[in-house]
């Protein structure tokens, strides 16, 4: 499928990729997720890991992105120390629901194609996930985490995600970062 030289966000949906559907080539100017959109969104799927999304154009039907999901958890093993933990927990939650993780979504993969870069197509499908989470809240679930690339991380900072280990090493191939959507009815 030809990806059109100027991408038209007006005129493209979400859904899950099918069964039995394979993704001939992507490329969003990322091997890893290049790869797994092409060679491993199905066996993820299979093996119940992981669930993959893509956005495509309706007339062409070319991807212009795509995300992939699992259920994930923020927990006290995701801090530096209870302290830290213990502040998280306690800007967030009343006494009763003070508790040692608490339910997420994990954005695994997610890639917009290198002709649709700037468009804007990133952020809906960040938008999209936020939606999907809070509309669709079928078995509980209060934060989005993702293990973002460096190079991703102030993407996903202008969509609302922070640092969940603030002090974290920039030597780090990536950097944990949630978005509370809790936020979002607040």
């Amino acid at each position: 499928m030809h990806v059109p030289e100027k991408c038209n966000y007006s005129s493209f949906r979400v859904r899950k990729l099918r069964n039995d559907e394979t993704i001939e080539s992507f490329d969003c100017g990322n091997n890893d997720l290049n790869d797994f959109i092409v060679s491993r969104a199905q066996s993820y799927y299979k093996l119940l890991i992981a669930v993959t999304y893509i956005c495509e154009d309706v007339d062409s039907g070319a991807i212009l992105g795509y995300f992939s999901l699992a259920y994930d958890r923020i927990s006290i093993d995701d801090f530096d120390s209870n302290t830290d933990f213990n502040r998280f927990r306690r800007r967030r939650f009343i006494n009763e629901k003070r508790i040692r993780s608490y339910p997420a979504v994990k954005i695994c993969r997610l890639g917009v194609h290198n002709k649709c870069k700037g468009t804007g197509i990133g952020t809906i499908l960040i938008d999209f996930i936020k939606s999907y989470f809070l509309v669709n809240n079928k078995a509980g679930c209060r934060f989005i985490t993702v293990d973002a690339y460096n190079n991703a991380v102030l993407f996903y900072e202008r969509n609302d995600f922070k640092l969940l280990r603030v002090g974290s090493n920039d030597s780090d191939i990536t950097k944990l970062l949630y978005y509370d959507l809790n936020d979002m009815i607040a």
